[in-house]
């Protein structure tokens, strides 16, 4: 595994900097590519705030290799308004801009949290607006030549998707259901591992679906060593089964951030 292909989560790492001086500090720590949640408060920003966002990427000199859409309130629990029918024209609204910030930075991954079931809503009609909202995005970033990930989360007793087997049948309803190809799943181990699901069975049967990787450490979502999972074993198994693609840091380090990376030397 190349140390290279490592990205940093400047949305989980770093934040003990403001927001716009991470991409620097990340440069400053050996890194080239940086990935974000979505980094502003409302689902279309103000475009001077979205200037100010790409203006500090590109005078850090890293390339952003992936983003999220607008997932609502994080600190509050929210993962996504994607499936709550009455707000999947925030989403929509977010695609635009989304597409915007990536087109000029040259990112193609973009990460579309599911959302959490809805007290007294029907799963299904959940589902439906899901689907919808879904195919919208891939047409909207497969016109940059992006694709959306469909992600897995822990820790979130209400978010319907929980082991890769879930992720992966969204990914196949909403490439049926829109005829979209650019739509993949994010391999997040911590998440996996934590749910109790087992990272092998999707490098072993569907290797070709995983359009981006995230790793922290289980238990706890620290740095590689922190916790028990064998990132020798799939890292090279990633290598085995052909993938490519950007790993992106997404764990809380345990002290300074920048004292969080001995790990990829050893």
């Amino acid at each position: 595994m190349k140390t290279d292909r490592f990205d940093v989560n400047l949305s989980i790492l770093f934040t003990e900097l403001d927001l716009l001086e991470r991409p620097a500090a990340a440069k400053a720590a050996g890194f080239d590519r940086v990935e974000f949640w979505w980094p502003f408060e409302a689902a279309v920003p103000a475009e001077a705030d979205v200037e100010k966002f790409i203006r500090a990427i590109d005078d850090a000199g890293v390339s952003l290799v992936g983003l999220n859409f607008y997932g609502g309130d994080l600190a509050a629990g929210e993962r996504g308004v994607l499936s709550d029918p009455d707000r999947a024209g925030q989403f929509a609204a977010n695609i635009d801009v989304l597409c915007e910030i990536g087109e000029r930075l040259g990112c193609r991954a973009f990460n579309a949290l599911y959302g959490n079931r809805i007290d007294g809503l029907d799963p299904r009609a959940q589902d439906e607006a899901a689907t919808e909202s879904l195919v919208r995005a891939a047409r909207g970033v497969a016109r940059i030549g992006g694709t959306v990930l469909i992600e897995p989360v822990s820790g979130i007793p209400s978010y319907p998707l929980r082991t890769a087997a879930d992720g992966l049948a969204v990914v196949d309803r909403v490439r049926e259901a829109g005829e979209v190809d650019a739509v993949h799943l994010l391999l997040d181990l911590y998440h996996l591992v934590t749910n109790g699901d087992d990272p092998n069975s999707v490098l072993d049967q569907r290797p070709e679906a995983i359009g981006h990787v995230q790793i922290a450490d289980s238990p706890g979502r620290g740095e590689p060593g922190t916790g028990s999972i064998d990132f020798a074993h799939y890292f090279s198994r990633l290598d085995e089964v052909g993938y490519t693609g950007h790993i992106g840091l997404e764990y809380k380090p345990s002290g300074a951030s920048t004292e969080s990376f001995g790990w990829i030397a050893s």
